[in-house]
């Protein structure tokens, strides 16, 4: 690592085997070992915003041949991939694609990447992009005008992506595409918005409303890191408790999948904290 870091955590929430965070930045505590380990610790190199992270010329040889995006799960309703790519503007958050039968759908947007642009467009382009808060808007322009496709946003949030052709209103979830549906959790910004995938063994893309600590095993809906209003977040999350959630997929902190019954029983303990 060097002296760019900006602690983002996209090394560490991609590839936790060989890097963590440490303090004010993130660092590597184990190197690599055989083909598939060179080639995590390489997507990450890939995917950090800032290039802050460095590589022998030997190493740097087996640079994976695809790269992003890198498949997450399968659901019935498509097929999930994390985008890599992260963009500085969004502070390295992360972005994925549902390749769906009816038309692939972006969950927010990385930086502008054209060898990401033609792995997407050789998997079928994309229909739409979803923008699940102001914060992690980065690259849309770039990404809506080569795809020419159309992006949803909060209208609470549509000043940071006032060409968005879409606006979503109210507190009423939408279905957008065959099985995938987006559910308003005004909290952390007045126009957070979730992503569910499904309803049953669903993925729950979630944006910066929640996401899993995997050192303390549980859900983080955070007060430190709330823009607008905490109580409001609190509620969305208790609009979240009755899903059927098998992955949880965020934009920062660590992705996690659910056995049957976990999810609303880390819901309720998330909830029972920052209530109590």
């Amino acid at each position: 690592m060097n002296g760019r870091c900006i602690n983002c955590g996209t090394c560490w929430q991609f590839d936790p085997q060989h890097f963590a965070p440490a303090r004010s930045t993130a660092h590597v505590f184990r190197q690599p070992s055989g083909d598939w380990e060179l080639q995590q610790a390489q997507l990450a190199l890939q995917a950090c915003p800032v290039a802050a992270i460095q590589a022998t010329p030997a190493s740097s040889r087996g640079r994976p041949k695809h790269g992003f995006p890198v498949w997450v799960t399968s659901h019935e309703h498509g097929e999930v991939f994390y985008c890599g790519w992260a963009s500085r503007k969004s502070f390295g958050a992360c972005s994925w694609l549902v390749q769906g039968s009816t038309g692939n759908v972006l969950i927010d947007v990385p930086r502008w990447s054209a060898p990401l642009a033609r792995r997407i467009r050789a998997m079928g382009g994309l229909n739409a992009i979803v923008l699940t808060h102001r914060d992690d808007v980065a690259d849309h322009q770039q990404w809506s005008r080569a795809f020419g496709c159309e992006r949803v946003i909060h209208c609470a949030d549509a000043d940071a992506a006032p060409e968005a052709e879409h606006l979503l209103e109210g507190r009423d979830s939408r279905a957008i595409a065959s099985g995938l549906q987006l559910i308003p959790t005004p909290g952390h910004t007045a126009g957070s918005i979730c992503a569910l995938l499904g309803e049953q063994q669903a993925v729950l893309f979630s944006g910066d409303h929640l996401w899993w600590n995997r050192d303390r095993q549980v859900l983080v809906c955070s007060e430190a890191y709330c823009w607008w209003d905490f109580h409001e977040q609190i509620r969305s999350l208790q609009k979240l408790e009755h899903l059927d959630v098998a992955w949880l997929l965020p934009a920062h902190g660590h992705r996690h999948f659910f056995e049957a019954g976990e999810w609303r029983k880390a819901v309720q303990q998330t909830l029972q904290w920052v209530m109590g």
